[in-house]
């Protein structure tokens, strides 16, 4: 093999290999999505730069993958990750626990391994102190001996030690307090725990009723804790009161007034002898107990208290949920319950919302639920009260149903009928009254009306009507206690004879005449017989009465029908003689030439014309298509239509005009060749009398 044979087959392998690696490389790019890099990498905004240990900080931002994997830096902790939506990043992270300083926060787009400019964040110290306080509705009583306290620092210095002075107010403005160390960790994280009273000096004590602030190096932070007389904030019928007080060995051996009222008005009044140095007695909430806030007294109060011992409790009821239904189980709003406590003799007025709902708090005990509409009792129920509670009431509230029917053929339901609903009942709320209430609707396409919400405790009177006309007016059946209740009352059906005649006023028959109630829905069609008549049988109503033949229409007209009725059709259109005169240019009658009616593209007809032209029809009126057909043609000379609404006779015929051609001797010349005879046998006619008059004077 040559030199350049070598050369060019290298050449070859050399482009061959380069189109297969374009190629590969081409598939791949198809097959592995790249990212798309349509933002920059960036914090958009960030809700606050600086915090303290978990505060919750949001921020925004963009980066370059669409979709793409993001994450937060704060310092070197990842503290939020997540994938994009599109290329904007939002994302909510809590401060991390980190010593107090300025720290780094980046936005990263993982997929690219592109950060954002960094923010700079500064973590501030935070200082705290909580009080360890009983589960509501407990609360510390006088002479409670071990309160824990809890003072915490984070975002601190790392590794160091805070000193706390932890002060304690009383309600008489005493103050105790105690000084403590709290040792951060490398993170500046550090807590400690103090017992007040105990760890508050030997005059540190709970022997007075209200509120005790905790301070932590006096504004840093700050806690409250309540000391009460009684174990609890909130009571229930039966519920016993446990009674402490303290601070009263100047009274030992004596009596000492414990006086709980409700307002102004004294629940209990009782006297309890002081041991020792404490009063520490019980009282039970009466089950006749009302709702709302008690107050609790003991006196006299000791010289040694400087804050007198008064407490106020609540006896809160529990939530009491109503749900006021139907018997069909549908909500019902704007009911009236009266909610009676036999325990303590009192009755409550609520009135159900959206969703039937109406919502009271009752106290334990046995309770009367009576409910009204429209003032009409229309359902009760008894329910001992004993917590929470979800209470269905169900009405004596229904649904109607009316249903007209066609009276001799009830499956024919008859639409569109006007239904006036007079409703009349005793009311039992407010004073005894006979009201009336009028409801007014109409039937649907299928017949039907729907009342909804009536009551069982009264009496109805229905009166319907078609156009104006009643055709019942009478008292419906008392209704019963169920979901639905269905009425059908039937609609009169009235004879209607329908005459048809031409304008002879003889009969027509086998024509098709159609009744339609004018609102729609109620339709029938028959043919007339021998002697042009036709019977219905119609709902109580007014219809539009079509008559046609032959699919034209002969005449149409509108009728009451509220009684037996009989109705005469004149259709003047009927069996009209149509005569159709075919001319020429010049009016000449044209012989011979087929002329064709139609109407909507049927043929009625054809004739051929006379030597006058004529052609004759019997046909029904109305718009009529005219074309005519000259010997030996499959396509109309002429097309015309026409409106014939009355007798067209031979003295008063239809005149069709063939204005392309002309009549010459029972022959059809075109216009235009006859125009060229006239001018050739004119313009010879003039050469000849020139030539003659020329010869006469050589």
């Amino acid at each position: 093999m040559s030199c350049w044979s070598a050369a060019r087959l290298n050449k070859k392998t050399i482009t061959v290999n380069t189109l297969t690696v374009m190629l590969v490389l081409a598939a791949f790019f198809q097959l592995i999505p790249l990212p798309v890099y349509a933002a920059d990498v960036k914090i958009t905004s960030i809700s606050s730069t600086s915090g303290k240990v978990e505060d919750p900080i949001t921020l925004t931002g963009t980066i370059n993958t669409t979709n793409g994997e993001y994450m937060i830096l704060f310092g070197n902790l990842t503290v939020a990750s997540g994938f994009a939506s599109g290329n904007i990043v939002t994302c909510t992270f809590s401060v991390p626990p980190l010593p107090r300083g300025n720290y780094t926060i980046m936005l990263r787009d993982v997929n690219a391994s592109i950060d954002s400019e960094p923010l700079t964040f500064q973590i501030e110290t935070n200082y705290i102190v909580k009080v360890e306080k009983p589960q509501p509705p407990y609360q510390f009583q006088e002479g409670t001996t071990t309160i824990n306290i809890t003072v915490n620092v984070t975002g601190g210095i790392g590794e160091t030690t805070y000193t706390a002075n932890v002060t304690v107010r009383t309600p008489a403005n005493e103050t105790f307090w105690k000084l403590t160390y709290v040792n951060t960790t490398n993170i500046g994280m550090g807590n400690t725990s103090l017992r007040y009273p105990e760890d508050f000096g030997v005059n540190a004590h709970t022997n007075y009723t209200g509120i005790y602030t905790v301070y932590f190096n006096g504004t840093l932070a700050s806690d409250m804790f309540f000391i009460g007389l009684t174990d609890r904030t909130e009571y229930h019928r039966g519920d016993t009161v446990r009674i402490k007080a303290v601070g009263y060995s100047s009274l030992n051996g004596e009596n000492v007034t414990i006086t709980v009222k409700l307002g102004a008005e004294t629940i209990a009044r009782f006297n309890h002898t002081v041991l020792g140095d404490i009063v520490e007695a019980n009282w039970a909430v009466p089950n006749n107990a009302s709702i709302g806030n008690y107050s609790l007294s003991i006196i006299p109060t000791p010289a040694t208290k400087k804050v007198d011992d008064a407490q106020v409790f609540a006896v809160p009821g529990f939530e009491v949920r109503i749900v006021s239904q139907s018997l069909a189980y549908e909500a019902v709003s704007n009911v009236t319950i009266k909610v009676h406590d036999f325990e303590a003799g009192k009755t409550y007025n609520i009135v159900s919302g959206v969703g039937g709902v109406a919502s009271i708090r009752l106290e334990k005990g046995a309770h009367k639920f009576t409910a009204y509409f429209k003032k009409v009792r229309v359902g009760e129920v008894s329910v001992n009260i004993t917590g929470e509670l979800m209470l269905n009431l169900t009405c004596q509230i229904t649904n109607l149903k009316i249903t007209v029917e066609n009276e001799q053929n009830p499956e024919v339901k008859i639409p569109f009928v006007s239904l006036n609903l007079t409703a009349t009942y005793t009311t039992e709320l407010d004073g005894v009254r006979i009201e009336n209430e009028i409801d007014v609707t109409q039937t649907d396409i299928e017949g039907s009306a729907r009342f909804v919400l009536p009551i069982l405790n009264a009496t109805y009177r229905l009166t319907a009507s078609r156009y104006g006309r009643t055709f019942f007016n009478g008292t419906i059946p008392e209704l019963k206690p169920e979901a639905w209740n269905n009425v059908k009352i039937s609609c009169p059906v009235k004879s209607l004879t329908v005459n048809v005649t031409d304008a002879n006023n003889s009969p027509i028959p086998g024509a098709l005449v159609e009744i339609q109630d004018v609102m729609g829905g109620l339709y029938d069609a028959k043919f007339t017989n021998s002697n042009g008549q036709v019977s219905f049988n119609c709902v109580f109503g007014i219809y539009n009465i079509k008559v046609s033949s032959r699919n034209a229409i002969l005449n149409q007209t509108t009728t009451e029908i509220f009684d037996e009725k009989t109705v005469t059709v004149r259709c003047l259109l009927y069996n009209l003689p149509i005569y159709v005169r075919v001319v020429d240019y010049f009016g000449q009658p044209i012989s011979n030439v087929n002329v064709t009616l139609e109407r909507g593209g049927v043929q009625l007809g054809f004739k051929l014309t006379n030597a006058n032209g004529l052609a004759s029809f019997i046909e029904i009126g109305g718009t009529l298509t005219i074309k005519v057909y000259l010997a030996g043609q499959s396509q109309p000379e002429l097309s015309v239509t026409y409106s014939v609404m009355e007798a067209r006779s031979e003295a008063n015929p239809i005149e069709v005009k063939l204005s392309r051609y002309v009549a010459l001797a029972g022959i059809l010349v075109e216009t235009a060749w006859f125009a060229t005879i006239i001018l050739i046998v004119a313009a010879i006619a003039i050469f000849t009398a020139l030539e003659v008059a020329r010869r006469r004077f050589k």
